[in-house]
């Protein structure tokens, strides 16, 4: 099972793509009670996380004891940050690994690590998306982060093993990459020693069966701008940017080590808008970080009002060993960084609302996820699964497949969900 994002979510398909090739019946969170080995990727990123991975593994733990499953192994990054003690609190658990010892994990259950089928994943999302990691790791000094710990230096994959990685999924009926990373935009600095995003996107746009690549996790400081000329001149990159910002003010993003002010920031998101017109932005913000005034959170408030962001989420801080902020105080009570983050929310709403109200009596085109009851469920070109808005059909009234993308009018809208009839299938 996996815990976390979906860089997890992703490791998790190549892990199980490793057991089947040596002859494991493996499933991903799987409903039946006949397993006899059970895998946790776990995440470590936030308090929250640690606690929910921690409470899987000791759920776990206490089956092995009562003899219901015969093997406990853990992975992931909460292993790779708290191996040592979680060795000594929980004794039920066979083996613990970090998060590049697959090998390693592999071996523990007699079994190779099988090099001819690198790139090779057995997907756990709807076979017309997937996940797409470019790299791995991270090389920036953001002083809240502790996924350089868990995750290690930045490390790009080859362009060619990614474009061989595009064709293999799209030959089995992917329409749609999700490319992921701790950071997008330092793609290509460590073997080809400049950034070649802009490049990478270009061969994977020329990849047949593709229509749709979405991309998430870039980082603002140093973003390079020629993505967005792809962006614009490729129609199946979609026009939409997961960008986290983490706040507004000059004296948070200094001690955050961003690397960035807040008139940077907005002349890059003046750029984005500028070159590619009708993009959605999403972008995360941290509540609370250490020496947070209630007047940094004002015009926080104000600028997110201010820009109107297509999409937005906002995490409480979380006070990590071994970051540089852990020397900080953490002075921000856990209360008052909830009700910052809701105001924070709520604002958002409203802005989502509006801006979603601009989209009715419009065609857009749909891919359908999807059913939910007595509906189909799907999204737009401005919205990844899981964390975005969505369009919703009526399965009573119309008949869509699975996979296959639908032109919808948009006749009512919520403020995270938009509701349609589709005119062209």
């Amino acid at each position: 099972m996996t815990l976390g994002c979906a860089k997890n979510i992703f490791d998790s398909e190549v892990m199980m793509a490793q057991l089947k090739a040596n002859k494991f019946e493996v499933e991903h969170e799987s409903s039946h009670e006949d397993h006899e080995i059970v895998i946790i990727n776990t995440c470590g990123f936030i308090d929250n996380a640690k606690e929910e991975s921690i409470n899987t593994i000791l759920t776990w733990a206490a089956a092995k004891k009562r003899g219901e499953i015969d093997k406990l192994i853990v992975t992931g990054c909460l292993s790779e940050r708290y191996k040592p003690e979680l060795e000594g609190d929980i004794p039920e658990v066979d083996a613990f690994f970090g998060t590049r010892e697959l090998p390693r994990l592999l071996k523990t259950l007699k079994a190779d690590y099988k090099h001819e089928l690198v790139g090779e994943r057995l997907l756990t999302t709807p076979a017309h998306y997937a996940y797409f990691k470019i790299s791995e790791g991270c090389d920036r000094p953001c002083s809240f982060c502790a996924i350089p710990l868990m995750r290690g230096k930045h490390l790009s994959t080859p362009m060619d093993d990614l474009v061989k990685q595009a064709k293999d999924l799209a030959a089995k009926g992917t329409k749609e990459l999700i490319l992921i990373a701790q950071d997008l935009t330092f793609y290509g600095l460590d073997i080809y020693k400049e950034r070649n995003l802009a490049d990478l996107l270009k061969r994977l746009s020329d990849v047949e069966g593709i229509d749709w690549i979405r991309l998430q996790y870039a980082f603002p400081s140093g973003f390079p701008i020629d993505v967005l000329d792809v962006m614009r001149e490729r129609e199946n990159i979609c026009n939409y940017l997961d960008m986290p910002l983490q706040h507004a003010t000059d004296k948070m993003l200094k001690s955050m080590r961003r690397g960035i002010t807040r008139a940077k920031t907005d002349e890059l998101i003046h750029t984005i808008r500028e070159k590619v017109p009708g993009i959605a932005l999403r972008t995360t913000l941290i509540s609370g970080y250490p020496g947070e005034t209630q007047e940094d959170f004002e015009e926080m408030l104000q600028w997110v009002k201010d820009m109107r962001f297509e999409r937005l989420g906002i995490f409480n801080y979380s006070h990590e060993e071994n970051t540089h902020a852990f020397s900080l105080v953490d002075d921000v009570p856990a209360e008052e960084k909830k009700r910052r983050a809701d105001v924070i929310m709520e604002a958002q709403m409203e802005i989502s609302y509006d801006l979603n109200q601009d989209k009715v009596g419009k065609t857009l085109k749909v891919l359908v996820d999807r059913i939910e009851g007595d509906t189909f469920v799907g999204r737009t070109e401005f919205d990844s699964p899981e964390v975005d808005n969505e369009v919703v059909i009526d399965k009573s009234e119309h008949y869509l497949r699975l996979g296959d993308f639908a032109e919808v009018k948009i006749e009512s809208a919520e403020h995270f969900d938009l509701f349609g009839i589709p005119v062209q299938c």
